[in-house]
Parts: C-alpha cells; structure tokens; sequence
C-alpha cells in the first residue's frame, strides 16, 4: 500500500510519524512538496518517507491519499488534480464537507472525513471518521482510536470540539506562567502543570463510564480550595464562555 499526503503541516507530520512508529503495513509514503521543511524532516527520519515533484505525482502514485490543507488551499489546488476511482481519499479538511468533496474530486470517489490531532504522533487519541469504513477504521485503530459517526451533522459536533485543542495548551502556559512570575523555574513549572493534568486526563478516562459531573464534585471538599477556584470561575463565566466558543466554532462548521 503507497500513502501519499497532499499538505505536510503539523497533522499530517503527526499522521506520518504516527503510521512510521506503527505496525501498520504499508509500501512508502508519499507527501507534496507544498512545505519542504516538514518534508525533508520527515524523509531524513523515515526511510519509507519520499518527497513528491508536484501533488498529481502523489495523486498517481498512492492507493490512499490523505488532504491535509486548509480549506481555502484545498478549493484552490483540488479541482486541478484527478484522482482514480479505486483511490480511497481521506480528507482532514474541516470546512469542506463530503457532498462538496464529491463535486470536486468526482462522484465516484471514496471519501473519508477524519479529524485527528497532532497527539496521533504519539498512537494516542481518538480520530473521529465519517462516513464509517471498515478499512479507515482499522487503519486508525493502530495509531489511535476510531470513532465511527453515521451522521455528518453530528460531526461537526466533533470538528467542534477539536478546536479547543489550542485553549487546553493556553491553559496549562497561562498556569506555568504564573507560577514562573512567582519564582519557580520554567522547567519545572512546566513539568509540573503538564504532569499535573496528564494525571488528571488519565483519572477522567478511567472514569469516563459515569457522569463527569461526579468528578468535579468529588474533586471539592466545602470550604476548600478547588471548591473555591470552580465557583470563581463559574462566577467569571469562565465555562458559559467556553460553550459560546464552542457554538461559534460549530457555526463557522455549517
């Protein structure tokens, strides 16, 4: 199997570098030249890794091709390129949906819309897919875990909330910035808020079975300090702001 990505971004570095660590059995990876620091990064690390002369050349010469543009690139480059109808494509894109992929790349095209995020570099992290496909599915599981959406409405719920992946990182800065304003060493300010929630992700998925609401009221005692840090920031409107940018982002989706 030939791999071939059209976009060598932070994603579809963290793809490559995910499958390149995985078992997944494959040919070579094929990937465009559109950012040639990322690319000959990739190749240097990864002997299976080649740079493509132009995106059409990774279009021919790949069975699966991943798009990893952003929208605006992607309207731009894609109606240009002709792809097979024994291709499987996989689209990272999150503003263009499968009816419009459809009408550029061609009706009888499989399309995939997949939303994973730089921490499948690791194997780690869910990777939402829709429509549901066996092989998509399989392929993800061994460097993450697939979920499955039947719906495409109920997808961009997902998109959605793959966008608060930036104010999780702003958090723990603002966290670590605080306690280097105080005196510590950013080294372990660092490893000690990135360690702290780390911890905490972990104890979440454990008990991700029941309500998440029991852990924040397990996590309080009356009077005491985590009682008083939700009840400010409930105060400050902290979470209803969140749900607001949660909703815009889902507007921008439709």
């Amino acid at each position: 199997m030939r791999l071939g990505f059209i976009g060598t971004g932070k994603i579809a570095s963290s793809v490559i570098t995910g499958i390149c660590t995985s078992k997944i059995s494959f040919q070579k990876i094929l990937v465009s030249p559109r950012n040639r620091n990322i690319a000959q990064k990739l190749k240097k690390r990864f002997r299976k890794v080649n740079i493509a002369k132009t995106n059409q050349e990774v279009v021919d010469k790949c069975n699966w091709v991943f798009l990893s543009v952003t929208p605006k690139v992607g309207k731009k480059i894609l109606p240009k390129l002709k792809f097979r109808s024994n291709q499987k494509v996989v689209s990272f894109i999150a503003t263009i949906n499968l009816a419009q992929l459809k009408n550029i790349l061609g009706k009888k095209i499989k399309i995939i819309r997949a939303i994973p995020l730089p921490p499948i570099a690791l194997k780690k992290g869910p990777v939402p897919i829709y429509p549901p496909d066996k092989q998509t599915k399989s392929f993800f599981n061994k460097i993450g875990t697939t979920v499955e959406i039947k719906n495409e409405k109920l997808s961009k719920n997902f998109w959605a909330t793959s966008a608060m992946m930036a104010p999780f990182y702003e958090v723990l800065k603002v966290l670590s910035d605080w306690l280097v304003n105080r005196g510590i060493k950013r080294n372990k300010a660092q490893r000690y808020i990135t360690s702290l929630f780390v911890a905490l992700s972990i104890d979440s998925v454990n008990n991700s079975a029941k309500h998440l609401k029991h852990l924040v009221a397990d996590s309080q005692t009356p009077g005491g300090l985590n009682e008083q840090a939700v009840r400010e920031l409930r105060r400050a409107k902290f979470y209803k702001n969140l749900e607001k940018s949660l909703n815009n982002v889902l507007k921008r989706l439709k």
